[in-house]
């Protein structure tokens, strides 16, 4: 009966999120109304002081954010996009895929899905277009690769599978990269069939349609600063560098850095490029620190709060025990699910994050380790995310090929389902 309850309280839950219910705000309802009737309501306060000056997720979610904040100030992120636009409208013949590569690899550096569609859609979308881009696939190229980012040190995910498999934060971005790189290969190709089967890739029509009407590229209108555009990576390189065990700079006495250090390191050699008001880049990166805690924290809290309900009620448990019977169900569990349920909510964090918290750290209960399922989890929901028609990032791409939502999700589904199943496969 226990167990009956908190599966009708889960069901409640997700679909209050799914009907774009605040997210914090319901899962720490059903949280502690799970705890309560498991009656372990102190437990509740526990999770939630806990997550909450964690002493690993704080500092390297609150720093990233920060960084990112930086990188807008000083426009070094606009650079960066802006470098890379002129090839992509010279690359007529595969516009469509390097589009859509390039935007995942950026997602990257630029961690959030909707701040990268926002910085990087601006540039390119109206870029695909002028090449003769339908404007809905243009939208839905750019939709497509921001997912990047699940494989960034400075996502969330990332940081919150390091800490619960007690591994170094690049160890799990150096185990899921090449997977996930594959699996971007794989969706670039099946959008780029998409739109050859739509007829909706470049087209000399439309380019000379756009032209009557006045319609041209901005690209090549912005004078790129090289140095400004190689800012946003600069952490990234320094991470990856540092984390190779290279023997050359053992010798040299430099040590691994943190995801917090190489931000702050990135921080700094952005306001010199741009030569910035210190002042001016330090209230912004405080402010994405603060942003970063308001939001992610928050919503690692919560679902902090409502995996501790999840065990109270005993659904924990019996999870567990359906999944160690077969270690294809774990595997279909964490990877369809938060797709699935990415798609319908718009964000792939909630449903990603219930699950890492509970069914992950048993992982070796039913044969796999830590990192790899909860990396299928949180990249699987990335995936979702960018087929969702309700997610930010695919309001914003819409919005800029003025087209609907769901003109996107039409054309993102089958790269997208055929991306997880690789990964899925991969992993």
């Amino acid at each position: 009966m226990m167990q009956l309850t908190g599966g009708i309280i889960v069901i409640i839950a997700f679909a209050a999120i799914i009907r774009k219910y605040e997210t914090r705000t319901v899962l720490l309802v059903a949280g502690a109304l799970m705890c309560f009737i498991g009656g372990v309501m102190g437990q509740f306060m526990d999770s939630f002081v806990k997550t909450m000056i964690h002493g690993s997720l704080v500092p390297t979610i609150c720093t990233v954010m920060g960084f990112a904040f930086v990188m807008k100030h000083t426009e070094c992120d606009q650079h960066l996009v802006h470098a890379l636009s002129g090839l992509i409208s010279k690359s007529h013949a595969i516009i469509i895929p390097l589009a859509m590569l390039v935007t995942w690899w950026l997602n990257i550096a630029v961690t959030s899905a909707a701040g990268a569609a926002a910085a990087i859609g601006s540039i390119l979308i109206p870029a695909l277009i002028a090449a003769g881009v339908h404007p809905a696939m243009a939208g839905a190229t750019i939709l497509a690769g921001t997912w990047g980012s699940a494989i960034s040190p400075g996502n969330t995910h990332v940081a919150f599978i390091s800490k619960m498999a007690n591994v170094d934060v690049m160890f799990v971005v150096l185990e899921t990269a090449l997977p996930a790189i594959i699996a971007s290969l794989v969706v670039a190709v099946s959008l780029t069939l998409v739109a050859a089967f739509r007829k909706e890739g470049p087209s000399k029509a439309r380019q000379e349609a756009l032209a009557e009407q006045g319609t041209a590229s901005i690209v090549g209108k912005f004078k790129v600063n090289g140095l400004k555009a190689m800012a946003p990576i600069v952490p990234l390189v320094i991470l990856v560098v540092t984390n190779l065990n290279i023997a050359a700079l053992k010798d040299m006495g430099i040590a691994k850095v943190s995801v917090p250090a190489a931000m702050i390191i990135g921080c700094v050699v952005a306001l010199i490029i741009a030569r910035a008001n210190p002042q001016e880049v330090t209230k912004d990166f405080f402010k994405g620190m603060g942003d970063a805690y308001g939001s992610i924290i928050g919503l690692i809290i919560a679902a902090a709060v409502f995996t501790k309900g999840m065990q109270a009620m005993g659904l924990t448990d019996a999870l567990l025990t359906y999944m160690k019977d077969s270690q294809s169900i774990a595997k279909i569990a964490g990877s369809f699910g938060p797709f699935i349920i990415a798609i319908l909510s718009g964000s792939g964090d909630a449903a990603a994050l219930a699950f890492n918290g509970a069914i992950t750290p048993h992982a070796a209960s039913f044969g796999m380790n830590m990192v790899d399922l909860g990396s299928l989890a949180q990249i699987s929901g990335a995936i979702g995310r960018s087929t969702s028609p309700v997610a930010g990032a695919a309001i914003i791409c819409a919005s800029l090929a003025n087209v609907g939502p769901m003109e996107l999700a039409k054309r993102n589904i089958v790269p997208m389902l055929v991306g997880v199943i690789t990964f899925l496969i991969l992993f």
